[in-house]
């Protein structure tokens, strides 16, 4: 697992998928109603993050259909996969925690 912060559209990904499997089109509008639309991924922009995390096998592909003639996969979150949308949970709740505190709207420090 890499300790690098995650690119904001897997981590919507996985965030969309961490309740129930979904296919690419259902991913999609889950993202867009995680942002309230301000992140509508682009079919190509999708399925290269899809395929990656498969490659990273934080998600897998649960079924695979036919649905009107066309190939649908459904997806879905891995152990891995869960883990690592939690630990970046985390670390993005501790930035946002330190920026209130900054900012003076509230918040205490976080010790690690």
């Amino acid at each position: 697992m890499s300790e690098r912060a995650m690119q904001e559209l897997a981590l919507l990904v996985l965030t969309a998928l961490a309740d129930a499997p979904r296919h690419g089109y259902a991913i999609a509008q889950e993202v867009r109603g995680i942002t309230d639309g301000r992140v509508a991924p682009r079919t190509g922009a999708l399925y290269g993050a899809l395929d990656r995390l498969v490659a990273e096998e934080l998600i897998e592909v649960r079924q695979e259909e036919i649905v009107d003639g066309r190939a649908r996969r459904v997806f879905a979150l891995t152990p891995g996969g869960r883990e690592r949308l939690a630990l970046e949970a985390e670390r993005l709740a501790v930035a946002v925690q330190e920026a209130r505190r900054r900012l003076g709207l509230g918040g205490t420090p976080v010790t690690a």
